[in-house]
């Protein structure tokens, strides 16, 4: 009992860096929150585009072509300059800009391959706009095969380019919310890793002290006992703090976290607090300077928050950066958490690589117990 009075006024002492890192998170997810709200509705657009005809007959064909791409797009009014044309695709006033050649009627209406001339920002609305001509080309020269009648082709033309698609969303997931939970786990990776080895080292470093040390070897308590106790009451601290993120989970993201994807990542954060724990007592057992432990903290925490993608979004890192990665734990915690957002049915086919992640987490827990044992049994060798 006394052992774990101490280790609570020790603990006392280091509230101000939790709140801190709290507080962190807290403003950081509420944040991301507002950036953006709730979508999970398909709506349709039209790309701005320009129509620059050189067909002087303008026949029936070419002008269905032109009416065909005005309904379906919204037509810029520019001056038939080139230099203003130039101008409007830079300012992005225009995506799309479509020089309908001489004698397009005519090579359409023989099966010819009429050959276009275009300008675009080759962004979505460019790509759009180019879909649509390819698609009216397409079914003209499928009929011009069957028919060489410019009425009965036009005809022809528009029925086929009327049918609409009907477009149903097969899924009511709200990935915008299972974005913010995973932006949330994300950050927990630096949250937890900074709480915890700043605590658990300065606790640990504390007890350590000449002062206590000789306390401990005069008193009754085995050294055995002392030590259990300690180790309780530092993985006790750390599940604390993990229950608490996840209650913090909870008030902001309530309706996720009682979900499948809420419990994955709950069991996630779990298995990386324990890791988190274990590298603690590492770091703990290697470092008895309390003034080195702010120094570690940021190698460590934001080392690995900075380059495995807790601030980052993975995909903006380099190739290099996550080669690196590979080999701290932060990795594969975040990578599950990045998974899940892409993730809608839950079989076990899908679960087998976040379950990879997962036990690769425990694997790296298990290497810190075993070189926390071996340093410490050489340590006490060496005495």
């Amino acid at each position: 009992m006394t052992v774990f009075k101490t280790f609570l006024k020790v603990l006392n002492k280091c509230k101000v860096p939790i709140i801190i890192y709290t507080v962190m998170l807290v403003f950081f997810s509420a944040f991301n929150m507002q950036t953006s709200e709730k979508n999970i509705s398909f709506a349709d657009s039209k790309p701005n585009i320009l129509i620059v005809n050189k067909e002087a007959n303008k026949d029936k064909i070419t002008k269905n072509f032109i009416n065909y791409l005005s309904k379906n797009s919204n037509e810029v009014n520019v001056s038939m300059n080139e230099e203003k044309i130039d101008d409007a695709l830079f300012y992005r006033d225009v995506s799309y800009v479509i020089y309908v050649p001489k004698n397009f009627g005519k090579d359409v209406l023989h099966g010819k391959n009429p050959e276009i001339k275009i300008k675009s920002t080759k962004d979505y609305g460019a790509s759009l706009a180019n879909m649509m001509v390819e698609r009216y080309l397409k079914v003209a020269n499928v009929y011009s095969d069957v028919t060489d009648n410019e009425d009965e082709l036009v005809t022809l033309i528009d029925d086929t380019l009327s049918k609409k698609v009907k477009v149903n969303l097969t899924t009511k997931l709200d990935t915008k919310l299972i974005e913010k939970a995973a932006f949330y786990h994300n950050f927990l990776n630096y949250c937890i890793l900074a709480g915890t080895i700043y605590v658990i080292c300065l606790v640990l470093s504390s007890f350590k002290e000449e002062n206590i040390k000789k306390r401990t070897i005069v008193s009754s308590m085995s050294h055995k006992n002392y030590n259990r106790i300690l180790l309780l009451s530092n993985a006790l601290f750390a599940f604390i703090l993990w229950i608490f993120y996840c209650i913090l989970a909870f008030i902001l993201m309530d309706k996720i976290m009682f979900s499948t994807h809420g419990l994955i990542f709950i069991i996630n954060s779990f298995i990386f607090t324990i890791c988190a724990l274990t590298l603690a007592f590492l770091i703990a057992n290697l470092v008895s300077n309390k003034n080195a432990v702010n120094g570690i903290v940021n190698v460590v925490a934001l080392g690995s928050s900075f380059l495995c993608g807790a601030f980052v979004p993975t995909s903006m890192l380099p190739d290099f950066v996550l080669k690196i990665a590979h080999i701290l734990p932060s990795y594969w915690f975040i990578k599950t958490n990045e998974m899940l957002k892409e993730m809608e049915v839950f079989t076990f086919d899908t679960l087998k690589p976040i379950l990879t992640n997962m036990f690769i987490v425990i694997c790296f827990s298990i290497i810190f117990i075993i070189i926390t044992n071996v340093f410490s049994s050489k340590k006490r060798h060496n005495k």
